[in-house]
């Protein structure tokens, strides 16, 4: 019994990582006192002329290299759609972004 025991807590301990690995990727908070990189004003400058939103956060989520976006809308333009068909006229807008990009994370919501 003792000799399994053995084996396990040997077992065990070569199994354990020897070291971690740590991101050191900095970390940007999209704040109004943060720069907006490039990506994020031209998104915000479309989507403020096509909807006049209430609510307009556009956060570039790639680290910076303007890859995916994540946006959430809010306007008068989407009172009575779908999700699928506000998302669809974002979209339509956003055409000539979305072709250089990787990825759209996106929240739309009705204006009350």
């Amino acid at each position: 019994m003792s000799s399994i025991r053995s084996v396990l807590r040997t077992t065990a301990r070569a199994s354990l990582p020897s070291s971690r690995t740590f991101s050191t990727t900095p970390l940007r908070l999209n704040t109004a006192a943060a720069s907006a990189t490039d990506g994020e004003q031209m998104i915000r400058t479309i989507l403020t002329d096509r909807f006049q939103p209430s609510v307009l956060k556009v956060q570039d989520v790639s680290g910076g290299c303007g890859s995916f976006y994540a946006i959430q809308l809010s306007s008068k333009k989407f009172n009575g759609l779908s999700t699928v068909k506000a998302h669809r006229l974002v979209n339509e807008q956003l055409k000539d972004v979305i072709k250089d990009i990787h990825g759209l994370q996106l929240r739309t919501m009705p204006e009350e």
